[in-house]
């Protein structure tokens, strides 16, 4: 990358990081016991050695510290996810609609998930543990299905991989509905966990799920150079000394990983790996060595705001986070397609 390219990808690099600081802030003292900004700050580094007295009372400090503080989290950890692996999936398939939603990763990430949660008992005691194992196994096989059945359909282009990825997505939604119904006893976590949300965990979700988030997201961004060579066309990539159908392989994989993870605990929140990449390209340019690690802090500042929507616009009450995803991704995906069509004519 230039100098000029550097330069800009850092300062909208900082300004990701500033609104995820923002939006964290915000998170944590938003709610019906509000307490205010500094005094969080404070009692945050009341925590530390030699970090002074808490201004929160011991009932204000255990609703920031164990409910609040995981809360948002993991609503930056799976805004990150989501919004990179839909990115990654963008590059590798040369497709601005692709997404893990879009392309079967989170149907069949669900439907592992789903069949976990009610058949997980009869193989393992805690069987939480086998939620990301299962989602990551069914993101594979549906992102599989719907590349295999968008290249035999038509090539692997726009419309055609989108139609497969529609297809896959409701054949799996068909088969996690059909899991769901033989497990009628778990129905209610079952359905609270399809709308999508970020309130049901705690620390200790955040340390299940930190592993592979870790392992997915340090794949994907160390891939950007290789995602930026494989727009240049496989027989030019191949000049240059790449493996096309290797690199394909590892980012598809570590993109599915990175949606099993997220998904595996926050359930099916849609849109926000078309909705976080489409705006940090427009910032930064078309090169994957700008736009994957804007995307990371970018996803996690979103996700985390609109978590914030969704629990005070209609408080008391709470809105599922997957609702409120929908209601703004649906119309830019809409956007994005009209764009996409008019490139193509």
């Amino acid at each position: 990358m230039s100098q000029g390219v550097v330069g800009r990808t850092l300062g909208w690099l900082a300004a990701g990081l500033a609104a995820l600081a923002a939006a964290a802030l915000l998170g944590v003292t938003a709610g019906a016991a509000s307490f205010s900004a500094a005094d969080t700050v404070r009692h945050l580094f009341s925590l530390l050695p030699f970090g002074g007295a808490s201004p929160l009372t011991e009932r204000q400090a255990a609703l920031l510290v164990e409910l609040r503080l995981p809360r948002v989290v993991m609503g930056a950890v799976v805004g990150a996810l989501l919004a990179t692996a839909g990115a990654a999936y963008q590059g590798v398939f040369r497709n601005p609609l692709a997404d893990p939603y879009l392309l079967g990763a989170a149907s069949g990430a669900g439907l592992g998930a789903t069949s976990v949660i009610v058949f997980g008992s009869e193989f393992a005691d805690d069987p939480r543990a086998l939620v990301p194992v299962a989602a990551f196994v069914g993101a594979l096989a549906g992102v599989a299905a719907a590349y295999l059945l968008g290249s035999m359909a038509g090539g692997g282009g726009t419309t055609a991989l989108l139609l497969a990825g529609v297809a896959v997505s409701s054949f799996l939604t068909a088969a996690q509905t059909l899991v769901q119904q033989m497990g009628t006893d778990q129905l209610q976590r079952i359905y609270a966990w399809l709308l999508g949300g970020l309130g049901r965990g705690g620390w200790d979700d955040v340390r299940l799920v930190a592993p592979y988030a870790v392992a997915g997201l340090a794949v994907l961004l160390l891939s950007g150079h290789l995602l930026d060579m494989l727009a240049l066309g496989d027989d030019k990539a191949v000049s240059l000394g790449l493996n096309p159908g290797a690199v394909r392989v590892a980012v598809i994989a570590a993109a599915s990983l990175a949606t099993a993870a997220a998904v595996s605990f926050s359930g099916l929140i849609g849109f926000v790996g078309i909705v976080v990449p489409h705006i940090v390209r427009r910032l930064v340019g078309s090169g994957y060595r700008a736009i994957l690690p804007v995307t990371v802090p970018a996803g996690a500042a979103f996700l985390v705001g609109v978590d914030i929507v969704a629990r005070t616009v209609a408080a008391p009450s709470e809105l599922p986070v997957g609702v409120v995803t929908a209601f703004l991704g649906a119309p830019f995906f809409v956007l994005v397609l009209r764009a996409t069509r008019h490139r193509a004519v």
